[in-house]
């Protein structure tokens, strides 16, 4: 007897990852980045992959995220 699919983790409600992924967020606009979601404690998807959006944004950022206006 088989199963039905397995229900992964609940998705943290500030994880704006859907949007990032869509195109519909930048990795820059999101208020969690380097804040709440980092590598070490990813909010979703786009920070846990070394490739994913969120974390080459997050390695490679042009500002720090301290000094943001």
């Amino acid at each position: 007897d088989l199963a039905g699919p397995a229900e992964g983790p609940a998705e943290d409600p500030r994880c704006r990852a859907a949007e990032v992924l869509q195109g519909l967020l930048s990795p820059a606009a999101c208020p969690e980045l380097g804040r709440a979601c980092t590598p070490e404690h990813p909010l979703g998807a786009p920070m846990v992959s070394t490739e994913g959006a969120c974390a080459a944004y997050h390695r490679h950022r042009p500002v720090p995220l301290g000094r943001r206006p």
